[in-house]
């Protein structure tokens, strides 16, 4: 198997990328939605799908503790499930096509199958960093001999 090239920046990864290009996207069509969508549905479809990337870029700053890491990571693929369901109200109220939606979603689908090898993968983003933090394993069992 060969090595993956090691990201610098949470700008390098992907995931991030994607995320970036797909919120760029949200924000043009948005554009389009009626004036009194302004306040609700329009902020509400731009701020699910910004936070995506911002979540992402949390995590990586957060690498120093696996769990934490797993916790925004966790948080951002909530965000793009939110986002989700904003393209589904922006569709059933007619502002945007069925093929607009569905390039959406699979957009979300795929940053969430990213985000979802990321967690399950968390040991190779948080391994052996030089300042690593890790938590010892507890002890469940307490010797009777004291």
């Amino acid at each position: 198997m060969s090595e993956l090239e090691h990201a610098a920046s949470f700008r390098d990864l992907k995931v991030y990328q994607k995320a970036r290009k797909l919120s760029r996207e949200i924000f043009a069509v948005t554009k389009t939605f009626p004036k009194e969508e302004m306040y609700s549905l329009t902020d509400q479809i731009r701020r699910s799908s910004r936070s995506i990337g911002a979540n992402i870029a949390e995590a990586w700053a957060k690498r120093r503790y696996e769990k934490h890491f797993v916790s925004k990571l966790t948080d951002s693929d909530g965000e793009q499930q939110e986002t989700q369901h904003w393209i589904g109200v922006a569709f059933d109220c007619g502002y945007i096509s069925e093929t607009q939606g569905r390039e959406f979603v699979d957009k979300c689908l795929e940053v969430g199958r990213m985000l979802g090898g990321m967690i399950s993968k968390a040991e190779l983003f948080c391994g052996e960093l030089p300042l690593a933090v890790r938590e010892e394993s507890a002890e469940y069992f307490v010797s009777s001999e004291n």
